[in-house]
């Protein structure tokens, strides 16, 4: 897949086993980049990622810079964010949630990367 490198599939396999094992929410909850909510008292609406794996998600942030530039799917998916008025780091975060849950049904499948079957 365009952006994964071989760095980034050694971590991917040692550090997440349960990569294709599980569903897309379950992983993303698991590597930290699903949107978790703290609301209490007036604080309500911002949503930010947290917990999880950090050993996983530092290579996938950097796997997802390389995507961005290189991937179409994710490229697409990404600018699609940015035009819609989201920051930068969130749409970059969202395009982080894609990847992986691209590369968990691609482990789920155990297939080669199609962009066809990815839409944007």
């Amino acid at each position: 897949m365009p952006g994964i490198g071989a760095a980034s599939v050694a971590v991917l396999l040692a550090e997440l086993p349960e990569l294709g094992k599980l569903d897309r929410r379950r992983v993303a909850a698991l590597v930290g980049v699903a949107p978790l909510n703290r609301d209490s008292g007036q604080m309500r609406g911002q949503r930010a990622i947290w917990g999880g794996r950090a050993d996983v998600r530092r290579p996938l942030y950097m796997a997802t810079l390389v995507a961005v530039r290189h991937n179409p799917v994710v490229r697409l998916y990404y600018e699609r964010l940015l035009a819609a008025g989201k920051r930068k780091k969130v749409a970059l975060v969202a395009a982080m949630r894609k990847l992986l849950t691209m590369l968990n049904a691609i482990a789920k499948q155990g297939s080669q990367w199609n962009p066809a079957l990815h839409h944007a």
